[in-house]
């Protein structure tokens, strides 16, 4: 299939006219070699690992959420130097879609409140809140664990959990912890769980389900939903940064 036929499937899946604006120019084709795809590989970040796979099965298209490029550059690392080498030694392309999916139907956020299996879904402009059965906090902390494999760090006070906001990548921030407090809801998942949201809200259990986890799920269903789609071999590569701890 040409890549612009593909680049009109992902357009349709995540429209580029919902991404933040902040995302000009690092959503859509980071590096279009113009080629014909076969074999599609779909990964939450472009690392070398990702990269090398990727080219290990011969993939024509590297589909991430995160971009190889999010910063003007004025010189070029030996990491970006090797990762670049890979996709233009091996004719892959790179495409990006980052927040655009995150506010997607079946994009990021509605793929984590399914994982963790809340009902009665709301959409947000970013993120989403469901319900689920009332249980315990460690009942819950133990079924997001399990849900989206993964380690966890939580704080606060709340016992007893039942509404839930979702927000897949960096959600611990002012203007969405403000939604969530006003919105009443018990516990709160996301990532990068900071000292200051630590101290400022103790009514609401918060969730540090890690960057990866909370975004990966998403990554994988897409691949599922292009092979099925696109009717080309499509494959889900899976490079957790493991954070270790003693």
């Amino acid at each position: 299939m040409n890549l612009s036929e593909i680049v009109r499937k992902l357009e349709v899946i995540a429209p580029p006219e919902l991404a933040e604006d902040f995302d000009e120019g690092r959503i859509g084709l980071t590096l279009d070699l113009k080629n014909e795809v076969n074999r599609i590989a779909v990964a939450l970040d472009p690392t070398e690992y990702t990269l090398s796979r990727a080219a290990d099965i011969g993939a024509d298209l590297l589909i991430t959420h995160h971009t190889l490029l999010f910063h003007s550059i004025n010189s070029i690392s030996c990491k970006l130097a090797t990762n670049l080498k890979i996709a233009l030694d091996n004719n892959i392309s790179l495409y990006a879609m980052h927040t655009n999916y995150d506010r997607a139907e079946g994009g990021v956020n509605d793929i984590l409140a399914e994982k963790l299996g809340l009902k009665n879904i709301e959409k947000l402009d970013m993120g989403c809140i469901g319900e689920m059965d009332p249980v315990s906090k460690d009942v819950f902390i133990n079924h997001v664990c399990r849900s989206l494999n993964t380690h966890v760090q939580y704080v606060g006070e709340k016992e007893m959990i039942s509404k839930v906001m979702v927000f897949g990548g960096s959600g611990f921030k002012g203007p969405f912890l403000d939604i969530a407090n006003s919105m009443e809801v018990d516990a709160y998942v996301s990532s990068e769980l900071k000292h200051d949201v630590i101290r400022s809200f103790t009514d609401m259990l918060l969730v540090d389900a890690t960057h990866y986890a909370t975004e990966n799920p998403a990554m994988q269903a897409l691949a599922t939903r292009l092979e099925n789609d696109l009717g080309i071999d499509t494959e889900f590569i899976d490079h957790n940064p493991l954070i270790r701890t003693s």
